[in-house]
């Protein structure tokens, strides 16, 4: 019989870093990803900011500590940019799993001052290429402390071989105009990063997959305070008898809304489904947001794609993606 390539498995990767150490985590992502690739997966997405940790001391810290300023130089040392070694290491280890990879990092702007991070989700394809990168469109409370604000330009969805890929960071899923805009794509598997665990979120995640009718990848950070080492002085901030920071809850959803991967709990682990794309169709007969149940004759929707750009050169856009010859006109 000839093989569905309507049906096929995702990965969900719930580990924890290596706090602030960018080799090591790179090098434990590599680790799940080859792993993943052995058990035939198309994809595998990893948690929010998963290169080199959340920053969870932006909780914990009050905001005048000089410890704030400690930790931001140390995160901007461990931080991604992008294309560098550590995403050189992550695509060898793609291409060679034969996978397509979706991992939260913090990314430094390499394209300006070189000194300010975004919370930002990096794809790359099975072949080991970069396809694209989404930075978080507003960092959430505390989170202010550490990332830039992104924009609308890496909102995007990605044609890949099993379907359109795309998603949203972490309370970005609780924005009904970026969910939409997600929908308006056709993003059939969405991935969904965070920091956050538990319920509401769960029920968002199944909410999500409902509404657009499309396959949720929800992926948590695990973290204990012991994950954090000793030498560092923010765990003094945390409460004596506090063990988990995050207990994860990474889970997979179809697009009825029901879970395919059963949240896990206090524990590192990969979890895989198996998806059937056809299934998708089936849901949107009845309900298609940005379909059947628009009403564009009512309601108006656009999207400011355009860049905030910081630097141009001969009017070029600086991306650190993109060779300067290749890059768009501003």
């Amino acid at each position: 019989m000839e093989k569905d390539d309507t049906i096929f498995t995702v990965a969900v990767a719930q580990a924890t870093p290596v706090f602030l150490n960018r080799e090591a985590t790179v090098e434990k992502a590599c680790n799940l990803i080859s792993e993943a690739g052995r058990m035939e997966a198309r994809l595998i997405v990893f948690p929010e900011a998963f290169i080199p940790a959340y920053p969870d001391w932006v909780w914990t810290i009050p905001p005048s500590n000089k410890l704030l300023n400690d930790l931001y130089i140390e995160l901007i040392n461990n931080a991604v940019t992008i294309p560098d070694h550590a995403t050189e290491r992550l695509c060898q280890a793609a291409k060679a799993a034969g996978i397509y990879v979706a991992i939260g990092i913090n990314e430094r702007n390499a394209e300006s001052s070189n000194t300010s991070l975004y919370n930002t989700m990096l794809y790359i394809n099975s072949e080991g290429s970069i396809i694209g990168k989404h930075r978080k469109i507003i960092p959430t409370g505390g989170e202010r402390l550490v990332w830039a604000r992104g924009d609308g330009s890496t909102m995007d969805v990605y044609d890949t071989p099993f379907g359109k890929l795309g998603g949203l960071t972490c309370w970005e899923n609780y924005m009904p105009l970026a969910r939409y805009a997600m929908y308006s794509w056709g993003t059939q598997i969405y991935v969904a990063a965070t920091w956050d665990s538990g319920e509401p979120w769960l029920s968002t995640l199944r909410h999500i997959a409902k509404e657009g009718c499309m396959f949720v990848i929800g992926c948590c950070m695990v973290m204990k305070i012991d994950d954090i080492p000793d030498s560092y002085e923010f765990r003094k901030f945390y409460r004596k008898d506090k063990e988990w920071i995050n207990v994860g809850g990474s889970s997979i959803v179809n697009p009825n809304g029901q879970f395919l991967a059963e949240p896990l709990e206090r524990e590192e682990g990969i979890l895989y489904a198996e998806i059937d794309l056809k299934s998708i169709s089936g849901s949107k007969w009845i309900l298609d947001v940005a379909g059947n149940y628009a009403r564009p004759d009512i309601f108006r929707f656009s999207i400011n794609r355009r860049p905030n750009v910081i630097m141009q050169i001969d009017g070029h856009v600086v991306d650190s993606v993109l060779d300067e010859e290749e890059c768009p006109q501003a």
